[in-house]
């Protein structure tokens, strides 16, 4: 999809489709006033009919306006007062809903009168863009009969003059976020016979082809073992797919600045090893990958935009098998910081493979390290599928996540990281225990990262809850590859 910019008359314009917001109570904003005036009065006098009442997310399909050049007008409703987050999202599904059925190529959203809570002009693009394309993403790649392709081809934002720079701006941020939310659901969604860890290994090599100023190393289960990743190794042990550990280096920034690190949890499938799942579901379990998709989806956006930083990523992929050669509850193992584990549940294996890559990071000296995990069913409980969980060492590293969350709408919420749940982590014959009981999961996975993130700012997202969506219509989501581009956003461009 196109997005473009433009500053112009709507009236005036020529298009298949040009859209127009109405409040609750059928009244116009000053955009509409003008198309209005310029066809006679045709949209009130439909108005006065009844047929809309400017419910948020309530649409009317107009064709044929008199002294209009759009071939049709499609009025959404817009509420009463200012939009929240959420209602904003709900008007631009339901514009967009119509727009998809349509035969038009393009249209034109006159939508910049819309205001919306907390977003001044820039924020507000931002996020419809986002939303749109987000809304356009489909996935039909193993369908012996493809999607019929929208005709729908083109969307130009209309905007006032005094804004069109930041509008701008902020088309080319959402397109490159877009983006990389589309990279982070296709590889989400691969079956997991083909996207395993030597995969991703191979994607992320291409990537860097395609990209001249990204390095990319693959570690291989040698490289593993001559680091001293026993953590990372026993997850692997089940399987006939060996692991790798995928680097990432983007230097964007001064050289020899200090990079920020991203760390992703990529188990491209988890059976729960010995200790295995239930059967119901288990085929959701590719999406146990979905940290690492997006560190892949946020390094797509960060070098489509080129910011002025030093970006480091590293992904720790695997397979987590049962099979004669697998890890045993109660087998210990020596981590690359030296530390033991004893495995109490194979299942609990995400914590297993990070904590060897975030000891392994300490060589980059980073400014600040963000670990991105689906890792416990316990967040899903806590925080449901619209927030991920956020636990950190470092309180500014975590108040830049939140509100990096916040202006992404792609939210986050903190959850304790108080000693007093470290104890559940004792084992009576290694320095820690991979599980520490039925209570607060969500917490003492965090608790048991942190012992392997003492040299850096450190914080950790569970997405599990937000990373997919279960179901009929399950599918990798893009998230949260919005709230780590704009965090990486604001340190490129500090206010």
């Amino acid at each position: 999809m196109e997005f473009l910019v433009k500053s112009a008359r709507p009236e005036s314009l020529k298009t298949a489709t040009l859209v127009l917001a109405v409040s609750e109570g059928r009244s116009l904003g000053h955009v509409a006033q003008a198309v209005d005036a310029a066809s006679g009065g045709a949209i009130t006098s439909v108005l006065q009919r009844g047929d809309l009442a400017g419910k948020v997310g309530q649409s009317l399909l107009l064709h044929s306006l008199p002294n209009l050049k759009a071939e049709r007008v499609l009025l959404v409703g817009s509420g009463q007062d200012e939009l929240s987050d959420r209602q904003f999202r709900k008007l631009l599904a339901s514009l967009l809903a119509t727009l998809k059925g349509l035969g038009g190529t393009d249209a034109v959203l006159a939508l910049g009168a819309l205001k919306v809570k907390g977003r001044d002009a820039y924020a507000q693009a931002r996020l419809m863009v986002e939303c749109l394309a987000d809304g356009l993403y489909q996935f039909d790649r193993f369908k012996s009969q493809k999607a019929e392709p929208y005709a729908l081809k083109k969307i130009t934002l209309l905007t006032d003059k005094a804004d069109l720079a930041s509008v701008e701006r902020a088309r080319l941020q959402s397109q490159a976020i877009a983006n990389g939310m589309a990279l982070t659901r296709d590889l989400g969604n691969l079956p997991p016979n083909l996207c395993h860890p030597t995969f991703l290994g191979e994607e992320a090599k291409a990537m860097a082809k395609a990209h001249p100023n990204l390095k990319v190393d693959v570690l291989d289960e040698k490289k593993l073992h001559e680091l001293g990743m026993g953590s990372f190794l026993a997850v692997a042990k089940g399987s006939e797919q060996p692991p790798r550990l995928i680097v990432f280096n983007y230097q964007g920034g001064q050289k020899g600045e200090q990079p920020y690190v991203l760390v992703g949890k990529g188990i491209t499938f988890d059976s729960g090893g010995i200790s295995i799942k239930p059967g119901l579901n288990m085929d959701e379990m590719k999406y146990d990958m979905c940290g690492a998709a997006s560190v892949f989806g946020t390094f797509r956006a960060v070098l489509e935009m080129r910011l002025p930083i030093n970006l480091v990523g590293v992904l720790a992929c695997a397979e987590n098998m049962p099979s004669g050669r697998a890890t045993r509850p109660g087998d210990i193992v020596t981590t690359m910081s030296g530390q033991t584990v004893e495995i109490l549940n194979t299942d609990a294996e995400g914590r297993l493979v990070l904590c060897d890559a975030l000891t392994y990071v300490e060589r980059f000296k980073p400014k600040a390290v963000i670990d991105i995990a689906t890792l416990t069913g316990a967040c899903i409980v806590a925080l449901g599928s619209n927030t991920s969980g956020l636990m950190g060492n470092d309180d500014a590293l975590v108040q830049q996540l939140l509100a990096a969350g916040i202006h992404a709408d792609d939210r986050a919420w903190q959850l304790p990281l108080f000693d007093d749940y470290q104890e559940q982590l004792d084992s009576p014959f290694a320095d820690i225990a991979n599980i520490g009981g039925p209570k607060a999961g969500t917490i003492t996975a965090g608790c048991f990262l942190s012992r392997f993130a003492k040299q850096y700012p450190w914080a950790h997202l569970d997405v599990a809850g937000t990373a997919w969506i279960s179901g009929k219509e399950k599918g990798a989501t893009g998230r949260p590859v919005p709230l780590l581009t704009q965090y990486l956003l604001d340190r490129a461009n500090p206010a």
